[in-house]
């Protein structure tokens, strides 16, 4: 079984393919190496669980993380999982935004994560090298078969309309941004950019990073709907047409948890309620980077 099953919502690429709309993040794993055999272990139970969406960067753990991610995938697909059924997600520095440099680091991660190819590759910012050379520098990988699709990541909508005007820009396929009941600032305007786009907003930190997982302000909701004030504070942001949300978990109680969220259904009262805690925003906001 590919997993697919297990999720009940799908986002929808720019090419046409599909994907859950929800993955797991690995931030702050692989920074101690005497965590490391239960981060593998934590992977390797969301696989075993059906997570298909996995999400790391070359920056987490100085690389950590891919390895982490790496050998809980080099035990799964020995168990039987199809790497065709993964969406292996994982990102490049900007100072290692050029081709030249680029390259190096994409295959630095490839041996890390034990593969011959990234499903997305994103760039994790914006920094000084030249849209067009990162462009230039993706389209090299995917020549070389390095990488599926590429991306980018913490561009506000400024930053996507440049980089749509460059060479092979509108080729971009996702943007990974901060996104959650408390950093709502996206849906002014570069949300509803990336749905017209049918591009996916890939939403990290969907729980706060760990703000929202008990807030006091959800607790009614959640006991209305039998559940807790983290999987309300996912619920709304997996409800959002086109957004993939990545939260993280390294424990079999959160990832079922996590899971689960998928069922809540929101209604209208919930919304309108969500809405008086949590404004929506009412102009321009500067976008929010964790």
């Amino acid at each position: 079984m590919d997993g697919r099953g297990l999720f009940l919502r799908e986002v929808t690429f720019p090419s046409g393919e599909q994907r859950p709309a929800l993955g797991l993040g690995t931030w702050r794993m692989g920074e101690e190496r005497g965590r490391r055999a239960a981060e593998v272990a934590a992977v390797r139970r969301a696989l075993d669980q059906g997570w298909r969406v996995i999400d790391t960067a070359e920056m987490y753990g100085d690389g950590g993380a891919e390895a982490v991610v790496g050998q809980a995938l080099a035990e799964a697909l020995r168990g039987g999982l199809a790497r065709a059924d993964c969406f292996v997600v994982s990102k490049v520095l900007p100072q290692h935004a050029d081709r030249t440099a680029m390259a190096r680091a994409c295959e630095a991660s490839l041996r890390r994560l034990g593969l011959d190819r990234i499903d997305l590759y994103l760039l994790h910012w914006r920094g000084s090298v030249a849209l067009a050379e990162t462009v230039a520098g993706f389209e090299q990988l995917q020549r070389r078969g390095w990488i599926r699709h590429w991306g980018v990541s913490n561009f506000d909508l400024a930053d996507m309309r440049e980089l749509g005007a460059v060479p092979g820009g509108k080729a971009c396929a996702a943007n990974q941004v901060c996104y959650s009941l408390r950093e709502r600032g996206v849906e002014h305007a570069l949300l509803p950019w990336q749905r017209l786009q049918q591009m996916p907003l890939m939403a990290y930190s969907p729980l706060d990073m760990g703000g929202l997982v008990d807030d006091p302000q959800l607790h009614a909701i959640a006991a209305r709907h039998r559940a807790t004030p983290a999987q309300v504070a996912l619920a709304w942001v997996l409800a959002q047409p086109g957004v993939m949300a990545i939260p993280k978990a390294a424990h079999a109680l959160h990832l079922r948890h996590n899971r689960a969220a998928q069922a809540l259904q929101l209604n209208e009262a919930d919304k309108a309620e969500l809405d008086r805690l949590f404004p929506p925003p009412r102009g321009a906001q500067p976008l929010a980077v964790r």
